[in-house]
């Protein structure tokens, strides 16, 4: 088994190192697993025969020891905040602080400040003001031009103007990082890895961008446009969500007062062979030992004995970031990486036999593709499936299929489950034929039989059309198909499972009607809901955009929008119709909206049948017959 990678002066030294080459900043506790991107990264800078140290979670409020502990690296600090925007880990939907981390040992709160790859490069650039920093992650890809802040309630410009970074990579970062370490090793300045694809930077707004004759260049409106007009800034969120999902992209410009935003087109789709490699290096799959005293960290709990077949997702769900940083392509990994993590699992110590999750971002988009690859460059649409299924899209389940059988007939697995949602309007949507050609119902039955622990969840959000389209989800009518499906298949297998809804309030376009006829249409279908959230506006997404400036980017149209602290409170009470301190306040909500219809499918109790009252009056009977004889 390798070695952790250092962390600390005396675990340098111990390697024999004098200094440093890369010191990667993390947000998160230092994990080493492809699923912990400082891992990822910190793993690709050792393979490229690169010295590379981590300094997890430093301590920001104190004399600053942690940034100084290791010096300065030959080439530059990288930071990576976490696995999930710092402020979507610390606050709720209704702006309240989080108690825990997940990603903290024993899941305590408060080891990473609010905003924490600004906060880390600020003080990276006053201790070392002469060594490059480069912002990386989630929270980087999220905030790479302006940007509507939910927690201060306000733009912000690009990331980069606001910590001072030299240098931005966005996305999945494997491919850009690859390419600045190869220019570093030739001699090129840091200051001249202006043209690397997928980075961002800014410069004078007097000087022109870096010629490049592959790439045509395409001007934002300007940070102070969108300040004063947020027509503007939702006119900004088509072309940036457009190029960002190109395989051909332009580069973008966006004037930030007296400078100038430089965003380079992104790479192309990761081969299988390069998501192989990041996957197959020498991770040791387990939290550094020196946070063994602390407790667990539940973030890694819920994911050591899971597996991640693919990256990306063309879903493009509105609210949804996932297309933002990992692209709107599936880039897969081969069945043989799949099947040596398999390996690698059922090794673990601790390992009972069950492999928690084969999945992804989504759980049934492994290996789909386009037929057609030409058409998918020249495509500009946000989603593959919505608002139809496009004619060139490749969803055939049989890849998947076998590796869910592949990973159950492993000598150590008891059970392979499938825990990552599922899209499951792919499966119900197509004519019989294609249903067929693609394996949807075999798909359908492997899950439902092998692959589910008792509870599926979905994601179907809403019941209401208008919603949905401003979500780029499918009818409602299509989860009613699979859960008929889905019930069909347990009782052939006489099993019980349930299928558990995800729903979302306060979504842009949804009131208070749309939420009523939610909760009637949940009813009807027989849930008393349990996976529900308020909408939680985050950066870089079509719905947050709507939710800032009130326009759709795509129309231009206004979109009525849920903002105010009551009237979220209010669309989240529907969810929870049947508890009785909701009761009264529903009941003149629909008075007041005009449905006495929603309101008795709702609330009024229908009066038994005769059948029922018979039955309901022979059981009386039968219980006073058997006390009186015990009498």
């Amino acid at each position: 088994m390798s070695e952790f990678l250092p962390t600390t002066k005396r675990e340098v030294e111990e390697r024999g190192w004098d200094a440093l080459d890369v010191i990667i900043i993390s947000g998160d506790a230092y994990v080493d697993h492809p699923a912990f991107g400082h891992a990822v990264v910190a793993r690709l800078i050792e393979a490229e025969g690169y010295r590379v140290a981590i300094v997890p979670q430093p301590n920001w409020r104190d004399d600053l020891r942690d940034f100084k502990k290791l010096g300065a690296p030959r080439l530059f600090f990288g930071i990576s905040s976490g696995c999930m925007d710092p402020m979507v880990n610390h606050y709720t939907a209704a702006k309240r602080k989080r108690s825990t981390d997940a990603y903290t040992p024993g899941g305590e709160a408060g080891f990473r400040p609010d905003y924490a790859a600004t906060v880390y490069a600020q003080i990276l650039k006053d201790l070392y003001p002469e060594t490059p920093v480069v912002i990386g992650g989630i929270e980087g890809s999220l905030r790479r031009v302006t940007h509507y802040d939910y927690w201060s309630d306000g733009l912000k410009p690009s990331i980069l103007a606001e910590s001072g970074a030299d240098l931005l990579i966005y996305g999945m970062g494997e491919q850009p990082l690859r390419e600045i370490l190869r220019l570093l090793n030739r001699g090129v300045p840091f200051s001249s890895l202006k043209t690397i694809p997928q980075t961002a930077f800014l410069q004078p707004a007097s000087s022109p961008p870096p010629k490049n004759k592959q790439w045509e260049s395409f001007e934002l409106a300007s940070h102070e446009q969108c300040l004063r007009d947020k027509k503007a800034f939702a006119r900004n969120f088509k072309y940036i969500e457009q190029e960002s999902n190109k395989q051909f992209g332009r580069r973008l410009l966006q004037r930030v007062g007296e400078q100038l935003l430089v965003v380079n087109p992104p790479y192309q789709t990761m081969r299988e062979a390069e998501v192989d490699a990041s996957f197959d290096l020498p991770y040791v799959r387990q939290p550094h030992p020196k946070y063994k005293k602390r407790g667990a960290i539940p973030a890694f709990e819920m994911i050591k004995f899971s597996v991640n077949m693919h990256r990306g997702c063309f879903g493009g769900c509105s609210f949804c970031t996932i297309s933002a940083h990992q692209g709107k392509m599936i880039a897969s990994r081969s069945k043989k990486s799949i099947m040596n993590e398999v390996e690698q699992i059922t090794q673990m110590p601790d390992f009972k036999g069950f492999i928690s999750d084969l999945g992804g971002p989504s759980g049934n988009m492994y290996k789909m593709k386009g037929k057609v690859q030409s058409i998918c460059d020249r495509c500009v649409s946000p989603s593959c499936i919505h608002p139809t299924i496009c004619h060139n899209l490749d969803m055939d389940h049989q890849p998947l299929l076998d590796i869910y059988r592949s990973a159950s007939a492993h000598p150590r697995v008891k059970k392979a489950f499938v825990s990552s949602g599922i899209r499951y309007d792919m499966l119900v949507r197509s004519s019989e034929e294609e249903a067929k050609a693609n394996h949807c119902d075999e798909y359908i039955e492997e899950l439902v039989v092998n692959h589910v622990s008792g509870r599926l969840k979905i994601a179907p959000e809403h019941t209401s059309d208008s919603v949905l389209k401003l979500m780029r989800k499918p009818s409602f009518k299509f989860f009613d198909a699979f859960k008929e499906k889905f019930e069909r298949f347990n009782a052939k297998a006489g099993l019980k499972q349930q299928l558990i809804p995800y729903f979302i309030s306060s979504h842009p376009g949804s009131q208070l009607e749309d939420m009523a006829d939610l909760a009637c249409k949940t009813k009807d279908a027989g849930f008393q809901l349990e996976q529900v959230q308020d909408f939680t506006p985050t950066p870089m997404t079509v719905a947050t955009v709507i939710y800032y400036s009130g326009y759709d980017p795509y129309t231009l149209k206004k979109v009525p929008t849920a903002r105010s602290e009551r009237e979220k409170k209010d669309q989240h009470r529907f969810f929870f119709w049947y508890k009785r301190e909701n009761t009264d306040w529903i009941r003149r909500a629909l008075h007041r909206l005009k449905r006495p219809d929603l309101l008795e499918k709702l609330l009024e109790k229908k009066p038994a049948s005769s059948e029922g009252d018979s039955a309901r009056h022979k059981r009386r009977a039968q219980k006073r017959d058997v006390r009186s004889k015990r009498r």
